[in-house]
């Protein structure tokens, strides 16, 4: 099964667990806690997609990491180690992000550019969003400067990517189709 629809179904269901035992927004926290943590630790990713560490030693050391966060939060952790789907944890995290902002009518629009986005940017893109959608949009912004320039929208399931290296890309495989 494809590893996305499998990390929706974990989000959906401790959502779900999270709004039954009135926690929800504080599992929100620790979501973008732990889905913020894994993306700016690189050692971290390599561990918990290691097929050599033992999940044992991957369990614990993300309880140890999260430590304080919600019973339920440390309960995914366990439950993605016990399934042998830590390797999941981030991305598990995202979508219960969107999961949870879609509950409360609002949409999470994530924006990768090569370089950080100017407050008067982020307002634009914003407001060109939450017109597009028609819902109340938070803004995500990651940096990765492979994509050289311009950017990628995504919100939801649905993305736009209007990179120069996405266009590059096109370009090299229309030569290549030409020849």
């Amino acid at each position: 099964m494809n590893e996305s629809r499998v990390a929706l179904r974990y989000a959906k269901a401790t959502l779900d667990f999270a709004v039954e035992k009135k926690a929800a927004e504080k599992v929100d926290a620790d979501m973008r806690k732990i889905a913020e943590t894994i993306s700016d630790n690189s050692e971290l990713q390599q561990l918990l997609s290691s097929p050599i560490i033992k999940n044992e030693v991957k369990k614990s050391t993300l309880t140890e990491i999260f430590k304080g966060s919600n019973a339920i939060s440390l309960g995914l952790i366990n439950t993605l180690a016990d399934n042998k789907r830590i390797d999941l944890l981030q991305e598990v995290a995202y979508k219960y992000i969107i999961q949870y902002e879609k509950m409360k009518g609002e949409d999470v629009a994530t924006v990768t550019t090569a370089v950080p986005l100017t407050a008067a940017l982020e307002k634009q893109i914003l407001k060109k969003v939450e017109a597009l959608t028609g819902n109340k949009v938070s803004l995500q912004n990651k940096v990765d400067e492979s994509i050289v320039g311009g950017f990628i929208l995504r919100v939801g399931d649905l993305q736009y990517d209007a990179s120069v290296a996405n266009k590059l890309n096109t370009l090299k495989r229309e030569f290549t189709k030409s020849l």
